[in-house]
């Protein structure tokens, strides 16, 4: 099976289970909200969460980055005993972490709000128990199991999200204790699927029938060993490893910069933060079931594809080839995707928000906060894209420029966000967001035409739609808005019905406009798609 169709078959999946959680989610939360207060919501969805991600983030993305790269000396006993070094990292950054969050954060209110000192410590050891996962995650990656990751992160979104509501609906007065066994169930399932499935492939399945060039032959050797004559770790993976680490804290503080302002700051009440996060994962919906696995597969793809830190002139000719094709219609793709959720996202916030949770969220700020993630989706799907090549491309020296950049980047992002927020409100804080994403897609723009200025034809014009298509979009935009003032949302049902049936109409203009006018990337799309159902079929 090629890496592309591997690839391909693997964003497929990821989307699936992406479109999964997040309804999984939307459900949890519109009865979570009928059932518990929006300060324990807030707490849950903000505070704990972020302790959470804080330290999944920081602990393990820079192995990730590091352990799935194509590098010259790859030995993959010195991969498993660096992967397995997210244990202690795990123990140590969850320590301190939770520590900081018991006693340096505002603390909600008890009666409100109970037992949030065991919550903070139940979601700081589930990141523990998460770790000793991490090198069977990094295995599947590697040797392109794509329906692996798949079936073991949603059974155990869903053991989370059912066990959530089944205890909250019998015992809300347990408060973050649900919570708390609801995050603990979920990282115990992942554990024990992964180690079950390896145990199954090595003990069950013949050598000849395992993925290519599996170095495996039992679950003992995914253990950290030492070969004879062999040190411990490969140095060149391990100063990776140390660029990327450093990247990752950054990237954390901008990817999940609101959430420390508010957390750090406390701008917001538990109550408003609780809502704005049903509004921040509303508004996200597309940018964490489409361009995050897009994300995850485009540096899958480029990082198995290129040769870190080596210029165009010595690649192999067809692998740079095939990345400069893929990358101008991954850009080309996301950018329409993009165009589209923030053409109709803008006339729909309303109609969107009052159906979901009605007045409660329609009113106030509700569609003015998910107006403006439309335009914040646009950004994040060009800006995914373009750093998942990058960050495939650079040279350990160039991520450890990088690395200075992304600190200019935080402060500025915290100080927007801070200030923003001050004069706006929670629209401030999606602004911040947008300045820092264009910042970053500036440098990204700026890397990839320096590195492929000797390719004839820069993949960069996928970031530029064609005229007839652009005046589509802009047509749709127009009629759409028209319409929402027209026709919603206070003319009754008859009124939101026409006014759906405008958007629906309007979005089949846009998409036949892009089939006729876009041949080179519908033939790309297919091609490779076929590819993958045939790679599918023989395997």
């Amino acid at each position: 099976m090629s890496i592309l169709g591997s690839v391909v078959k693997s964003t497929s999946y990821n989307i699936i289970l992406q479109l999964v959680f997040r309804i999984l989610t939307f459900i949890l939360n519109a009865f979570t909200l009928r059932h518990i207060s929006r300060e324990m919501l807030g707490v849950v969805n903000v505070r704990l969460t972020l302790l959470y991600s804080t330290t999944i983030f920081v602990t393990r993305e820079a192995f990730r980055k590091a352990c799935l790269s194509k590098t010259k000396d790859k030995q993959w006993n010195q991969v498993i005993n660096l992967l397995w070094l997210t244990v202690p990292i795990g123990i140590l950054c969850s320590s301190i972490f939770a520590l900081i969050w018991l006693f340096m954060f505002e603390l909600p209110d008890s009666n409100s709000v109970p037992h949030y000192q065991t919550a903070v410590i139940c979601f700081a050891l589930s990141c523990i128990i998460e770790m000793a996962a991490e090198p069977l995650w990094v295995i599947g990656q590697s040797f392109l199991f794509v329906r692996l990751k798949v079936v073991i992160e949603g059974s155990a979104i869903a053991t989370k999200c059912i066990l959530t509501v089944l205890l909250v609906f019998y015992w809300p007065q347990l408060g973050l204790y649900n919570f708390s066994i609801a995050q603990l169930a979920y990282t115990f399932v992942y554990l024990v699927l992964y180690y079950a499935y390896f145990l199954y492939y090595v003990s069950a399945t013949a050598p000849s029938e395992r993925a290519r060039d599996f170095p495996f032959n039992n679950l003992l050797e995914m253990l950290p060993h030492k070969k004879e004559n062999q040190a411990w770790f490969g140095m060149g993976t391990v100063k990776l490893t140390w660029s990327f680490f450093k990247q990752s804290i950054l990237k954390q503080f901008l990817t999940e910069g609101e959430k420390y302002a508010m957390t750090i700051f406390s701008i917001l009440s538990f109550g408003d933060q609780g809502v704005y996060d049903v509004i921040n994962n509303l508004g996200s919906l597309a940018a964490r079931f489409l361009f995050l696995p897009i994300e995850e597969s485009c540096y899958l793809f480029f990082s198995q594809t290129l040769t870190r830190g080596v210029p165009v002139s010595k690649q192999n000719k067809d692998s740079i080839n095939l990345a400069s094709q893929v990358l101008e219609h991954l850009l080309k793709v996301v950018t329409y995707i993009g165009l589209t959720i923030f053409t109709f996202g803008y006339a729909y916030s309303y109609l969107l928000l009052h159906i979901y949770g009605g007045v409660i969220l329609s009113s106030g700020t509700g569609p003015v906060l998910l107006k403006w993630y439309c335009l914040y989706v646009l950004v994040i799907a060009i800006n995914g894209t373009s750093e998942g090549f990058v960050f495939a491309a650079m040279s350990q020296k160039d991520v450890d420029g990088y690395n200075q950049k992304m600190l200019l980047f935080s402060v500025l992002f915290l100080l927007a966000s801070y200030y923003l927020a001050k004069m706006l409100g929670a629209v401030g804080f999606i602004l911040a967001n947008c300045l820092n994403m264009i910042a970053r897609i500036i440098h990204s723009i700026y890397y990839v035409s320096h590195y492929m200025k000797e390719m004839p034809r820069s993949p960069l014009i996928g970031l530029l739609p064609s005229l007839p298509v652009s005046l589509v979009y802009f047509a749709a935009f127009v009629i759409t808005t028209l319409s929402e003032k027209m026709f919603c949302c206070d003319k009754g049902l008859s009124g939101q019905v026409i006014h759906i049936g405008i958007g629906g109409i309007c979005l089949m203009l846009v998409l036949i406009t892009i089939c006729l006018k876009e041949q080179k990337l519908i033939s790309f799309i297919m091609e490779h798609y076929s590819k993958s159902k045939q790679s599918k079929k023989k395997n």
